[in-house]
This record gives structure tokens, sequence and C-alpha cells, in this order.
């Protein structure tokens, strides 16, 4: 149950180091693309907002919520960079956003990864003799990392309202 316990604990540091290196990499983003964006401000205000709301000390369903919209944040401001050749020809923009993506694709394999830890914990500690030992230690079931339904949809690729 130990091993497990800190597997667990392992899994979790791992998917908040990748949600702070995206967490790091947002204003570069944001900046680059500023100038050039006019109609589709709110697409970056959206991404600056979410930006302030993640926290590494909120609770696990709120960090999770917090991460999911801030990537479909991201896939909206994508799908408006490539509606402004200007900005897919810079170099920067290009190079933040193939290191966002990067970042997406390691935060959802930590995810699952760190989803399935908890699995492995939650259905030990609910199995004989494991669930003696579990309430004499105060070993509880662990939440998934999971955001609101809603936050998981996937993004309208319809122009956006002007």
């Amino acid at each position: 149950m130990v091993a497990l316990q800190r597997r667990v604990d392992r899994a979790l540091a791992n998917v908040e180091v990748a949600l702070e290196q995206r967490h790091d990499e947002l204003p570069d983003l944001v900046a680059a693309v500023r100038g050039v964006l006019g109609v589709e401000r709110s697409v970056l205000i959206d991404v600056a907002r979410l930006r302030g709301q993640w926290s590494a000390k909120a609770s696990l369903p709120q960090q999770a919520a917090t991460a999911d919209a801030t990537s479909v944040a991201l896939r909206r401001l994508f799908a408006v960079v490539e509606a402004y050749p200007e900005l897919r020809s810079q170099q920067n923009v290009l190079a933040l956003q193939e290191e966002i993506e990067r970042l997406e694709t390691v935060i959802a394999g930590r995810r699952e990864l760190f989803n399935e830890q908890v699995y492995q914990l939650d259905a030990t500690i609910a199995q004989v003799p494991a669930v003696f030992q579990a309430d004499l230690f105060g070993s509880l079931p662990r939440a998934s990392f999971e955001g609101e339904r809603a936050e998981r949809e996937r993004p309208s690729a319809s122009p956006l309202p002007s």
C-alpha cells in the first residue's frame, strides 16, 4: 500500500510539473500573437484568465478543471492562429505552438499514468486484507485527475463571433 501511495504521489507531481511548464510558456505565446489578433481578442483574454486561475496548491478537481479549460482555450487559440498567415509565418509563434502542443501530449500521458496509479491504489485498499490496514493507517481512496464533462468536449471549428 505504501508503494502504491508513493506512486500516486509521484505521478501527481509529474502531472503538476508538466502543467507548470505549460503555465510558464503561455505568456510568451500570448505576447507573440497579441499584436496581430484584433477581433479574436477574447481568445487571448480567455487564455490569460485561465493561466491566472491555475495553482498547484488548488484541490485536484480544481486543477483538473482549470487544466482542461486551458487546453480547450489553447485549441481555440491555435485555430485562430491558423487563420492568420502572418502568424503562421512567424518562427517564434510556431516554436511556441509546437512546445505547448508537446506539453499537452505530455500532460495527457502523465494524467493517464496518474489515473492508473490511483485506480490501482483504490482497488488495493478496497480488498481484504488491505481494507483493514488502510482503515487502520488512514489510507483513503484518491480522486482521479479529471475535469468537468463540459470542458472535455471538443471545441467548435466554426469561426469565432465578432
